[in-house]
């Protein structure tokens, strides 16, 4: 696998939460012989023991379930001592949802969009009241689950400082997921510098709420991007479908670049459908981007 990569031209992979423990002596033995650097990981990295497909939300730490959280809280330090031994720098995470037990109002503004598939819903005023009464419907319930996670991280977080390892918190696609997009900066401004940890960007991710008139993908970067440490890297197709090649889709991306940082890790985060062609000319593409924004 990390051969693959490394014969497309790649000095450093991000391993992904798909990373069974059966993987595992091969990635170190890969990263000791300098095949491949590891820059990044993504929670839970590698699976939880007996877990053998991707599963970044099984367990999360805003749920209601205080047995969950503890299991959230075990398995992230694990993907923190992983991401130290194998001299990743960066975790990227997920940070849990506000669970509807009934009828989540999310899933009327997917219907209504799925409905009118290629038109710009976001000026239509019936969507709008749509959306009004669902964002006021999530926000009455989060605060249980929104302090839930944020006692979770605070534990994390020196873990992660003593092992030198930065957590990046991941925008979200779905309308649940949190923070909440209007709440990242605040939430990020009260980590403490020193704990290493910061936003992580998901372009695709901005790109599908932006379509939702949840966010404008450029004024949620320039709120967040001070506090930025990574960025994943995909474009987003006209009716809706992330992880394409770059380029592809919708997705202005020489405007992302302006707010690139020599520090910042990029990462190229694609569907498994791609071709190798697919992925080296989106490598080439990012690369211009670089040479534009930072010089040769």
């Amino acid at each position: 696998m990390l051969k693959e990569m490394a014969g497309l031209g790649f000095e450093y992979v991000e391993l992904s939460h798909g990373i069974r423990i059966t993987l595992v002596p091969g990635i170190m033995r890969a990263v000791e012989e300098g095949v491949i650097k590891v820059a990044s990981c993504h929670n839970f990295c590698p699976l939880p023991t007996g877990i053998t497909h991707a599963a970044p939300n099984l367990y999360m730490p805003s749920s209601k379930d205080r047995r969950e959280r503890e299991q959230w809280l075990r398995n992230s330090r694990r993907s923190v001592e992983f991401a130290s031994q194998i001299g990743a720098k960066k975790l990227v995470m997920h940070l849990g949802s506000v669970e509807f037990f009934w009828s989540n109002p999310g899933r009327k503004l997917d219907d209504y969009i799925e409905a009118r598939a290629g038109q710009d819903v976001t000026q239509d005023p019936a969507y709008q009241k749509l959306l009004a009464s669902a964002l006021a419907k999530l926000r009455a319930r989060k605060a249980d689950y929104w302090e839930n996670t944020r006692a979770g991280i605070a534990e994390l977080l020196p873990y992660a400082a003593s092992k030198g390892i930065a957590l990046g918190f991941e925008n979200r696609e779905a309308f649940e997921e949190l923070p909440l997009d209007a709440d990242y900066a605040e939430f990020v401004a009260t980590v403490p510098p020193e704990s290493l940890a910061g936003y992580w960007h998901d372009a695709g991710h901005a790109q599908i709420k932006q379509g939702m008139g949840l966010l404008n993908h450029r004024e949620h970067l320039e709120k967040n991007a001070p506090r930025a440490i990574g960025f994943h890297l995909h474009d987003v197709s006209a009716d809706g479908r992330d992880h394409q090649p770059i380029g592809s889709g919708q997705i202005d991306f020489e405007m992302i670049s302006r707010f690139w940082r020599p520090e910042h890790t990029l990462v190229l985060e694609f569907s498994p459908r791609l071709t190798p062609e697919d992925i080296l000319v989106s490598k080439k593409r990012v690369e211009a981007l670089i040479e534009a924004r930072f010089g040769a």
